[in-house]
């Protein structure tokens, strides 16, 4: 199993699924977009706020994404005041232009969680906030090993998380459940060599982590990075889409940072909302985000779910799973 989405893509795109598949390897993708994995409840968060007067700012692929009945393109064309953005710095200019509070709707894994966090350390406008759905990967592979719906013979471990967090962040896995693991580039070669490490690993009987990407990742990251990242978050249990909750898993602001959280200042306008929000009828994306079923095996790919209609997340994000299979086009 991989866990990013820029691996599947490579996948799919070069055709490497069906060659893996000749040669009696099955490649698995996992609940590695980030956009997919975050809960209809999160976006329904963001919803709310817009509809309550905030502004509202996010990046493309979070703006189409439904939530329990409505995304945020839906609530935009209702005229509440929601904004696509391409970057954090974008969303401090707006809200250094207006006297509303503006909300950064923040998403990602260890890749960009730095980035909110060293805006946080400089001191931003006092009326803008972010809405943290960070999450982290290793405590995610963990819970699909403790899962145990599938049986997983070793891990690809994502490229860009591991340019942060260093390939020894992974170590825990590998000694405590006796697990392969290789970090991989995004080169059709690179997956190509990260899965021969890991057949041969599973020949040797081995269970470790090893580096093919060593031109990016290091052992112990980037430094600096995970320093800011630390800084200003300190890690919660959180619930990913198709998952319960997951401990240790999320990122929210630390208490000195409470100002910029938008959950503690808006606390009373978010209290009304469920804390259980279901997925929608017919949509297999919880599944496929566990690597229990392929895209093409929801009843709603490409007839009902399509990425001009998307019914769930894994259609709406170019890297969701649904949506590489409908672009490429390989049978899984």
């Amino acid at each position: 199993m991989h866990v990013c989405g820029t691996h599947q893509d490579t996948l799919v795109r070069f055709g490497l699924i069906s060659m893996l598949q000749e040669a009696g390897i099955e490649v698995r993708p996992g609940p590695g977009c980030p956009v997919c994995v975050t809960t209809a409840r999160e976006i329904e968060e963001a919803i709310a706020l817009a509809r309550r007067g905030k502004v509202v700012a996010t990046f493309g692929d979070m703006f189409r994404v439904p939530g329990e009945k409505q995304s945020l393109a839906d609530v935009k064309a209702e005229g509440h005041d929601v904004r696509m953005v391409y970057s954090i710095t974008d969303c401090i200019a707006i809200a250094e232009k207006t006297d509303k509070d503006v909300v950064f709707f923040s998403i990602g894994f260890e890749t960009t969680a730095p980035t909110p966090a060293s805006v946080i350390l400089h001191n931003p406008p006092e009326n803008f906030s972010i809405l943290s759905t960070h999450r982290l990967i290793p405590p995610a592979m963990e819970a699909l090993i403790n899962m145990g719906e599938l049986r997983i013979d070793g891990f690809i471990d994502p490229g860009h998380v591991s340019a942060i967090i260093g390939a020894d962040s992974y170590e825990f896995l590998s000694s405590k459940y006796n697990i392969p693991q290789v970090i991989a580039g995004f080169e059709p070669l690179d997956v190509l060599i990260a899965v021969y490490m890991l057949a041969m690993q599973i020949r040797n009987g081995e269970a470790k982590v090893e580096n093919e990407y060593a031109r990016v990742v290091k052992p112990e990251g980037n430094e600096k990075a995970k320093r800011i990242m630390n800084a200003v978050f300190e890690p919660c249990d959180i619930s990913w889409r198709g998952f319960p909750v997951i401990p240790g898993s999320g990122l929210t602001l630390k208490d000195e940072f409470a100002g910029y959280d938008a959950r503690k200042r808006y606390e009373d306008e978010l209290s009304a909302l469920s804390s259980d929000y279901k997925e929608p009828e017919g949509c297999r994306c919880g599944e496929i985000l566990r690597g229990l079923v392929n895209p093409d095996e929801c009843p709603l790919f490409g007839t009902m779910c399509t990425p001009q209609h998307p019914v769930g997340p894994c259609m709406v994000s170019r890297e969701g799973s649904c949506n590489i299979l409908l672009r490429y086009g390989e049978k899984m």
